[in-house]
């Protein structure tokens, strides 16, 4: 494995394998499979899971690993082009990243959109640029568009709670949140449900539409898997017989770049606030789930994150076993 960038890039069984390896390495401890390996963890923007997950993964399989990020002791890094460099940033990441990148083995990299321009950050343009400059392989852990590490995890938390593909009903749902939030977890999210084959509806107020080619992107991947997605305003038609609510919040394509502008359009909508009743129309077992950092009481109540439809602990963990399974493919044989 050269890269790990997409879930699109990988067939249902090879990412069915990927997670029946994690499992079998949470069984069965591999402590040396990656001795004498190092991985580099670039943060160009904040993490808890993902850099403590990482960290984690490599230290349990033997390997090392050191984090970059320009709020930990090390001068300001430049990522713009065509700038003139006499600011208060020392280095350019065309130089940096290279040079982080001839210390390791395999690299992570974690940069999340800009929220300016909406095509820039659907098209994925800053990351592809970064990862352009490495010669090793390399993770994306958080891109302006894609979180795959994140739905990889979520592919086994499903698997784990004995949740199915086909046939089976999966809810995204935007929930309201103070900041302007990024399209990198719901559109990960989206098409990783449809690739797994499964009914998928997102549901969200007017005005918060994902953009087309999101959608088009899990629609394909619905045809080819034998699922569907859908997209409503209606909580009730999209909670009909759910069996997960996935929840996340993302800013307006309407309104993208301008924050004043999307808060005023939100004002609203605080009433997306996941509580017990949403759950109502489902006749089913209906799981929470969510990427975490979670709002307390702003995206979603206590009583739901703290009781029994929460799965968002072992969600986490998962985070761990899939990315020590990547690593290892990745690594062992290099």
């Amino acid at each position: 494995m050269k890269f790990f960038n997409d879930l699109a890039d990988f067939e249902a069984a090879e990412i069915n394998d990927l997670v029946a390896f994690a499992r079998d390495l949470d069984q069965r401890p591999q402590p040396r499979a990656l001795e004498g390996k190092v991985l580099a963890l670039l943060f160009l923007s904040p993490s808890l899971r993902t850099l403590a997950s990482f960290q984690s993964a490599m230290t349990r399989l033997g390997g090392g690993v050191f984090v970059i990020s320009p709020d930990m002791s090390i001068h300001s890094i430049e990522a713009r082009s065509g700038i003139v460099m006499d600011g208060a940033a020392a280095e350019h990441i065309r130089e940096a990243i290279p040079v982080i990148a001839s210390y390791s083995d395999a690299i992570g990299i974690r940069a999340f959109a800009k929220r300016e321009r909406l095509s820039y950050d659907l098209e994925d343009s800053e990351f592809r640029a970064m990862t352009s400059l490495v010669d090793v392989p390399y993770i994306n852990m958080e891109s302006a568009i894609n979180h795959p590490c994140q739905s990889l995890a979520d592919w086994k938390t499903m698997d784990d709670l004995g949740i199915g593909t086909h046939g089976n009903r999966f809810v995204l749902s935007w929930s309201w949140h103070p900041q302007p939030m990024p399209m990198a977890i719901p559109a990960a999210t989206v098409h990783m449900a449809a690739l797994r084959g499964m009914d998928v509806t997102v549901l969200r107020p007017q005005g918060y539409q994902l953009p087309g080619t999101i959608m088009a992107r899990a629609q394909e991947a619905a045809r080819a898997s034998g699922g569907t997605v859908t997209e409503t305003a209606d909580r009730d038609e999209a909670m009909q017989d759910a069996q997960v609510l996935y929840v996340n919040s993302w800013t307006s394509q309407h309104h993208y770049g301008d924050a004043r502008a999307e808060e005023d359009f939100k004002h609203e909508l605080r009433y997306w606030l996941v509580d017990e009743p949403w759950f109502s129309p489902s006749k089913k077992n209906c799981y929470f789930m969510h990427a975490l950092p979670a709002r307390r009481e702003v995206t979603v109540t206590d009583r739901i994150l703290d009781g029994p439809r929460s799965v968002v602990i072992p969600e986490a963990r998962n985070r761990m076993l899939v990315q020590m399974a990547v690593l290892h493919r990745m690594l062992s044989e290099s």
